[in-house]
Protein backbone atom coordinates (compact mmCIF):
# COMPACT_ATOMS: atom_id res chain seq x y z
CA UNK A 1 0.00 0.00 0.00
CA UNK A 2 1.71 3.57 -0.84
CA UNK A 3 3.01 5.53 2.09
CA UNK A 4 3.15 9.43 1.97
CA UNK A 5 5.81 9.70 4.65
CA UNK A 6 6.39 13.18 6.95
CA UNK A 7 9.60 15.73 7.07
CA UNK A 8 11.30 17.29 9.26
CA UNK A 9 13.07 21.06 8.92
CA UNK A 10 16.20 21.33 9.15
CA UNK A 11 16.45 24.89 9.82
CA UNK A 12 13.97 27.40 8.58
CA UNK A 13 14.77 31.34 7.40
CA UNK A 14 11.82 33.64 6.76
CA UNK A 15 13.41 36.34 4.66
CA UNK A 16 10.98 38.60 3.27
CA UNK A 17 7.42 39.05 2.50
CA UNK A 18 6.78 38.98 -1.32
CA UNK A 19 4.54 40.44 -3.40
CA UNK A 20 2.37 37.84 -4.55
CA UNK A 21 1.98 37.63 -0.51
CA UNK A 22 3.69 34.17 0.31
CA UNK A 23 6.93 34.26 2.69
CA UNK A 24 10.76 33.87 1.02
CA UNK A 25 12.02 31.13 2.60
CA UNK A 26 15.08 28.89 2.83
CA UNK A 27 14.86 25.35 5.10
CA UNK A 28 15.98 21.90 4.43
CA UNK A 29 13.69 19.39 4.56
CA UNK A 30 14.63 16.11 5.43
CA UNK A 31 12.30 12.62 5.37
CA UNK A 32 11.27 10.84 7.76
CA UNK A 33 9.94 7.32 9.09
CA UNK A 34 6.70 8.17 9.68
CA UNK A 35 3.88 7.77 7.43
CA UNK A 36 0.71 7.72 6.37
CA UNK A 37 -0.86 5.10 3.92
CA UNK A 38 -3.35 5.75 1.35
CA UNK A 39 -5.51 3.06 -0.40
CA UNK A 40 -7.35 3.43 -3.81
CA UNK A 41 -10.51 2.03 -4.46
CA UNK A 42 -13.02 1.54 -7.08
CA UNK A 43 -15.98 4.75 -7.05
CA UNK A 44 -18.27 5.10 -10.01
CA UNK A 45 -18.06 8.72 -10.84
CA UNK A 46 -17.30 10.87 -7.86
CA UNK A 47 -13.38 11.58 -5.74
CA UNK A 48 -14.79 10.68 -2.32
CA UNK A 49 -12.43 10.58 1.22
CA UNK A 50 -12.22 8.66 3.78
CA UNK A 51 -9.94 8.89 6.89
CA UNK A 52 -8.82 7.12 9.95
CA UNK A 53 -8.85 10.62 11.89
CA UNK A 54 -12.43 12.15 12.68
CA UNK A 55 -10.36 15.70 12.56
CA UNK A 56 -9.15 15.33 9.13
CA UNK A 57 -11.59 17.67 6.38
CA UNK A 58 -12.68 15.01 3.88
CA UNK A 59 -14.48 17.21 1.50
CA UNK A 60 -13.36 19.43 -1.18
CA UNK A 61 -10.96 21.32 1.11
CA UNK A 62 -9.04 17.98 1.56
CA UNK A 63 -5.63 18.13 -0.45
CA UNK A 64 -5.73 14.51 -1.74
CA UNK A 65 -9.51 15.22 -3.04
CA UNK A 66 -8.04 18.79 -4.96
CA UNK A 67 -5.15 16.58 -6.28
CA UNK A 68 -7.16 13.59 -7.80
CA UNK A 69 -9.81 16.48 -9.16
CA UNK A 70 -6.51 17.75 -10.82
CA UNK A 71 -5.45 14.49 -11.99
CA UNK A 72 -8.84 14.07 -13.54
CA UNK A 73 -9.31 17.60 -15.20
CA UNK A 74 -5.33 16.63 -16.84
CA UNK A 75 -5.74 13.61 -18.05
CA UNK A 76 -9.73 14.98 -19.41
CA UNK A 77 -11.19 11.54 -17.75
CA UNK A 78 -14.45 10.98 -15.40
CA UNK A 79 -13.25 8.11 -13.52
CA UNK A 80 -14.34 8.05 -9.92
CA UNK A 81 -12.15 6.86 -6.90
CA UNK A 82 -12.52 6.07 -3.13
CA UNK A 83 -9.41 7.35 -1.12
CA UNK A 84 -8.59 5.45 2.09
CA UNK A 85 -6.46 7.42 3.82
CA UNK A 86 -4.69 5.91 7.13
CA UNK A 87 -3.59 8.80 9.27
CA UNK A 88 -0.28 8.20 11.19
CA UNK A 89 1.24 11.73 10.77
CA UNK A 90 -0.01 14.32 13.50
CA UNK A 91 -2.28 17.33 12.23
CA UNK A 92 -1.28 20.77 12.57
CA UNK A 93 2.06 19.35 13.42
CA UNK A 94 4.46 20.66 10.62
CA UNK A 95 5.53 17.63 9.84
CA UNK A 96 4.05 17.70 5.97
CA UNK A 97 0.90 15.14 6.42
CA UNK A 98 -1.39 16.81 4.31
CA UNK A 99 1.50 17.64 1.58
CA UNK A 100 2.61 14.21 1.50
CA UNK A 101 -0.87 12.66 0.80
CA UNK A 102 -1.33 15.04 -2.04
CA UNK A 103 1.86 14.14 -3.46
CA UNK A 104 1.22 10.45 -3.11
CA UNK A 105 -2.27 10.50 -4.87
CA UNK A 106 -0.27 12.59 -7.48
CA UNK A 107 2.43 9.61 -7.54
CA UNK A 108 0.11 6.78 -7.55
CA UNK A 109 -3.36 7.72 -8.61
CA UNK A 110 -2.38 7.45 -12.25
CA UNK A 111 -0.81 3.74 -12.03
CA UNK A 112 -4.36 3.07 -10.74
CA UNK A 113 -6.27 4.83 -13.31
CA UNK A 114 -3.70 3.15 -15.85
CA UNK A 115 -3.27 6.48 -17.24
CA UNK A 116 0.39 8.26 -17.80
CA UNK A 117 1.27 11.59 -16.83
CA UNK A 118 4.34 12.87 -17.22
CA UNK A 119 6.56 14.95 -14.58
CA UNK A 120 5.77 18.18 -15.52
CA UNK A 121 1.92 18.48 -15.23
CA UNK A 122 2.30 17.01 -12.12
CA UNK A 123 4.74 19.39 -10.88
CA UNK A 124 2.42 22.05 -11.67
CA UNK A 125 -0.42 20.38 -10.25
CA UNK A 126 2.01 19.57 -7.01
CA UNK A 127 2.90 23.38 -6.49
CA UNK A 128 -0.65 24.90 -7.33
CA UNK A 129 -1.55 22.92 -4.27
CA UNK A 130 0.66 23.67 -1.88
CA UNK A 131 4.60 24.58 -1.24
CA UNK A 132 5.13 21.49 0.49
CA UNK A 133 3.58 19.26 -1.91
CA UNK A 134 6.10 19.41 -5.13
CA UNK A 135 9.20 18.38 -2.38
CA UNK A 136 6.97 15.04 -1.63
CA UNK A 137 6.87 14.02 -5.31
CA UNK A 138 10.14 12.10 -4.70
CA UNK A 139 12.59 10.80 -2.35
CA UNK A 140 15.68 12.77 -0.66
CA UNK A 141 16.88 15.46 1.38
CA UNK A 142 16.33 19.33 -0.23
CA UNK A 143 17.02 22.64 0.30
CA UNK A 144 13.85 24.28 -0.39
CA UNK A 145 13.53 28.00 -1.32
CA UNK A 146 11.21 30.63 -2.51
CA UNK A 147 7.39 29.59 -1.73
CA UNK A 148 9.71 26.05 -0.41
CA UNK A 149 8.64 24.68 -3.92
CA UNK A 150 12.17 25.69 -5.66
CA UNK A 151 13.63 22.58 -4.39
CA UNK A 152 17.35 21.34 -4.73
CA UNK A 153 18.08 17.59 -3.65
CA UNK A 154 21.61 16.65 -2.11
CA UNK A 155 23.07 13.89 -0.76
CA UNK A 156 22.58 14.24 3.62
CA UNK A 157 21.88 11.87 5.86
CA UNK A 158 21.82 12.56 9.78
CA UNK A 159 23.72 10.04 12.02
CA UNK A 160 21.64 10.35 14.86
CA UNK A 161 18.42 9.02 16.71
CA UNK A 162 15.87 11.22 16.33
CA UNK A 163 12.61 11.24 18.36
CA UNK A 164 9.74 13.65 17.67
CA UNK A 165 6.99 14.56 20.07
CA UNK A 166 3.73 16.07 19.32
CA UNK A 167 2.31 18.54 22.09
CA UNK A 168 -0.97 17.78 21.09
CA UNK A 169 -1.32 21.27 19.46
CA UNK A 170 -2.06 21.69 16.14
CA UNK A 171 -0.79 24.92 14.58
CA UNK A 172 -1.71 26.79 11.30
CA UNK A 173 0.49 27.43 8.79
CA UNK A 174 -1.01 30.18 7.55
CA UNK A 175 -1.92 32.09 11.60
CA UNK A 176 2.27 31.44 11.67
CA UNK A 177 3.12 33.51 9.09
CA UNK A 178 0.88 36.08 9.61
CA UNK A 179 2.24 36.53 13.24
CA UNK A 180 5.64 36.75 11.38
CA UNK A 181 7.70 40.06 11.33
CA UNK A 182 11.23 40.65 9.95
CA UNK A 183 14.03 40.87 12.84
CA UNK A 184 16.89 43.63 12.12
CA UNK A 185 20.28 41.80 11.87
CA UNK A 186 19.23 38.57 11.50
CA UNK A 187 22.03 36.67 9.69
CA UNK A 188 21.29 34.71 7.07
CA UNK A 189 22.81 30.98 6.85
CA UNK A 190 23.69 28.78 3.74
CA UNK A 191 22.17 26.15 4.91
CA UNK A 192 22.66 23.11 3.07
CA UNK A 193 26.37 23.81 3.22
CA UNK A 194 25.96 24.16 7.27
CA UNK A 195 24.52 21.36 7.44
CA UNK A 196 27.43 19.11 5.84
CA UNK A 197 29.90 21.12 6.86
CA UNK A 198 29.17 20.63 10.63
CA UNK A 199 26.72 17.11 10.30
CA UNK A 200 29.14 15.61 13.09
CA UNK A 201 29.02 18.86 15.19
CA UNK A 202 25.38 19.53 16.87
CA UNK A 203 27.21 21.75 19.44
CA UNK A 204 27.61 23.98 16.98
CA UNK A 205 23.57 23.72 15.39
CA UNK A 206 22.52 24.88 18.78
CA UNK A 207 24.11 28.53 18.20
CA UNK A 208 23.26 28.36 14.46
CA UNK A 209 20.83 26.79 13.03
CA UNK A 210 17.16 28.57 13.44
CA UNK A 211 13.59 28.20 12.86
CA UNK A 212 12.30 32.08 12.65
CA UNK A 213 8.55 30.27 13.78
CA UNK A 214 9.65 28.77 16.99
CA UNK A 215 9.63 32.20 18.70
CA UNK A 216 6.30 33.02 17.63
CA UNK A 217 4.60 29.46 18.46
CA UNK A 218 6.19 29.88 21.80
CA UNK A 219 5.02 32.47 22.47
CA UNK A 220 1.45 31.62 21.99
CA UNK A 221 1.47 27.77 23.24
CA UNK A 222 4.19 27.19 26.20
CA UNK A 223 3.22 23.70 25.94
CA UNK A 224 5.51 23.63 22.57
CA UNK A 225 8.69 25.28 23.79
CA UNK A 226 8.59 23.05 27.22
CA UNK A 227 8.71 20.02 24.90
CA UNK A 228 11.72 21.31 23.46
CA UNK A 229 13.25 21.50 26.53
CA UNK A 230 12.31 18.21 27.85
CA UNK A 231 14.24 16.89 24.55
CA UNK A 232 17.87 18.89 25.84
CA UNK A 233 16.72 17.75 29.56
CA UNK A 234 16.46 14.08 28.10
CA UNK A 235 20.03 14.30 26.25
CA UNK A 236 18.98 15.79 22.59
CA UNK A 237 22.10 16.97 20.91
CA UNK A 238 20.05 19.41 19.17
CA UNK A 239 16.61 20.16 19.28
CA UNK A 240 14.11 22.12 17.26
CA UNK A 241 10.83 22.95 16.28
CA UNK A 242 9.58 21.50 12.56
CA UNK A 243 8.12 24.00 10.03
CA UNK A 244 5.78 25.95 12.01
CA UNK A 245 5.17 23.64 14.71
CA UNK A 246 3.72 22.07 16.99
CA UNK A 247 5.81 18.94 16.40
CA UNK A 248 9.29 19.25 17.87
CA UNK A 249 12.08 16.62 17.17
CA UNK A 250 15.73 15.70 18.92
CA UNK A 251 18.66 14.62 17.46
CA UNK A 252 21.00 11.88 19.90
CA UNK A 253 24.12 10.30 19.50
CA UNK A 254 23.19 7.97 22.20
CA UNK A 255 20.79 5.00 21.83
CA UNK A 256 19.82 4.92 25.35
CA UNK A 257 19.36 8.59 26.09
CA UNK A 258 16.15 8.84 23.06
CA UNK A 259 14.92 5.52 24.10
CA UNK A 260 14.45 6.51 27.60
CA UNK A 261 13.27 10.00 26.72
CA UNK A 262 10.55 8.64 24.34
CA UNK A 263 9.61 6.17 26.78
CA UNK A 264 9.26 8.76 30.09
CA UNK A 265 7.24 11.71 27.07
CA UNK A 266 5.44 9.04 25.64
CA UNK A 267 3.03 8.56 28.55
CA UNK A 268 1.40 11.78 28.33
CA UNK A 269 2.15 12.65 24.89
CA UNK A 270 2.55 10.91 20.96
CA UNK A 271 6.45 10.09 20.34
CA UNK A 272 8.15 9.06 17.23
CA UNK A 273 11.63 7.33 16.92
CA UNK A 274 13.85 6.93 14.13
CA UNK A 275 17.24 5.14 13.77
CA UNK A 276 20.18 7.15 12.37
CA UNK A 277 20.94 7.14 8.47
CA UNK A 278 17.13 6.03 8.49
CA UNK A 279 16.71 5.97 4.44
CA UNK A 280 13.32 6.92 3.15
CA UNK A 281 12.37 5.76 -0.43
CA UNK A 282 8.90 5.96 -2.54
Amino acid sequence: MPRAHAKINLGLQILRRREDGYHEIETVLYPIDIYDTIEFREEERDVVVESTDPLLPVGESNLCWRAAEAVRRQAKINRGVRILIDKRIPIGAGLGGGSSDAACVLRELPKFWNINLNDEPLSEIAASLGSDVPYFLRSGTALARGRGDDLEYFDFSLPYWIVIVYPNIRISTRWAYEQWRPEENSKKLDLKRFLIDHVNEPQIWVDKLRNDFESIVFRAHEAVRRAKDALYAGGADFAQMSGSGSAVYGLFKVEGDAKELAENIGENLPVFVMEPHSQITF
